[in-house]
């Protein structure tokens, strides 16, 4: 089912009234029209490749999400015609072992600079630690100087892929493991 308690209402630092929800299929059409409207750069950033939009399979891939396995928050401001613009998306899919993840996040060019990386990356940990999920990975361009600050402010530990210098690997831990909090507490 759709995970209603995940919707938030935020403010942007210039007084933008934004909502933050999960993705659902109906999504389709604005998801990708969010990606083309990225620059090429931004595009590249995201997908590491120079795609010009999603495949119908990605997609669909990207929209009906299995909500125990996967999230994929999205960051609307209505306008004025009372259709949703779409400022940033978040997403992570769960490894197998159902304790780690992998994430990816893009924010529409016009909107960058606005904390709305730093917004939905927050609340992505969020919907994380509550499907119990303890260390959350991913791959960003050692070019993409936006994102490694944005890694850096938000704890992530960084390191130079060894085998692709192009890349960093980053990775936060989302919670210890039970075993760890039980020693910090004898200590």
């Amino acid at each position: 089912p759709y995970p209603h308690y995940l919707e938030t209402h935020h403010t942007l630092k210039d007084g933008s009234a934004v909502l933050v929800r999960p993705s659902r299929p109906e999504d389709a059409d604005m998801v990708q029209s969010f990606v083309r409207n990225l620059s090429d750069e931004s595009r590249y950033n995201r997908f590491m490749s120079s795609i010009k939009e999603l495949s119908q399979s990605v997609l669909v891939r990207f929209t009906q999400l299995d909500y125990d396995r996967e999230m994929a928050l999205v960051m609307v401001k209505a306008r004025a015609d009372g259709t949703e613009e779409t400022l940033g998306i978040a997403r992570y899919v769960t490894d197998p072992d159902m304790e780690v993840c992998e994430f990816a996040t893009s924010v529409a060019d016009e909107w960058q600079g606005h904390d709305i990386g730093t917004i939905l990356m927050n609340l992505l940990f969020d919907a994380a630690r509550q499907q119990g999920l303890k260390v959350m990975r991913g791959e960003i361009l050692t070019s993409n100087t936006g994102m490694h600050k944005l890694m850096k402010k938000l704890g992530f530990s960084i390191r130079k892929d060894p085998d692709d210098n192009s890349i960093y690997q980053v990775e936060k831990i989302l919670q210890l493991p039970e075993n760890a909090t039980e020693a910090i507490k004898s200590e």
